[in-house]
Parts: structure tokens; C-alpha cells; sequence
């Protein structure tokens, strides 16, 4: 995702950018799951965004994953049929709500 050197990446004698081969094994993948759809939520702060734009260049599970969760928002999103709730309906809940 990014173009900058990271600390893996080196520079050959010739001057040509050689980055560290890519992970096949991630070990903080549930963690990775949940920033990744914290990203696509949008509820992920700008250091967990650029953590894991860091991560994604070497990581390729998360690559993957990250893919992965963002066709099938994308497939979910032309199957759902958005409608309002009926005011009775979200009012009964609002004062469930309230008294729990």
C-alpha cells in the first residue's frame, strides 16, 4: 500500500530498492481481523490506518484477508435492501432500551 522504505527493506549496490520477502504466516491475525474491519468500519484511528498500511506490505494473510472482508462488504452491501424503521417499531425499542 505504501512506497516508503520500511526497516526490512534494503538498497543493492546498484541503487535498486530490494524489499524483505513477503510473511506467509501472520501471528496476529485475529488482531489484524479486527483492525481490518475497523478500517472498512470506519472506526479505526489514523496510527491504527498507517499500522496496518505498514503491515500489509510484508504480511501477505493480511493482504488476503483484507481483500477478502472488503468484497464480501461489497456483495453484502448490493444484496441488502435499506428501509426505515416504522417510528412505533424504533420508539418500543428506544423504551426497551431505556429500562434495561
Amino acid at each position: 500500500m505504501s512506497g516508503s522504505l520500511h526497516p526490512s527493506d534494503s538498497v543493492s549496490a546498484e541503487g535498486k530498492q530490494e524489499t524483505a520477502p513477503m510473511k506467509e504466516r501472520c501471528d496476529n491475525q485475529a488482531r489484524c481481523l479486527k483492525r481490518i474491519q475497523a478500517i472498512l468500519d470506519g472506526g479505526a484511528t489514523e496510527e491504527e490506518i498507517e499500522h496496518f498500511k505498514q503491515h500489509i506490505d510484508i504480511c501477505k494473510p493480511c493482504i488476503d484477508m483484507y481483500h477478502l472482508e472488503k468484497c464480501i462488504r461489497a456483495a453484502l452491501q448490493g444484496k441488502v435492501e435499506k428501509k426505515c424503521c416504522p417510528e412505533k417499531v424504533a420508539e418500543a425499542i428506544k423504551a426497551q432500551v431505556a429500562i434495561s
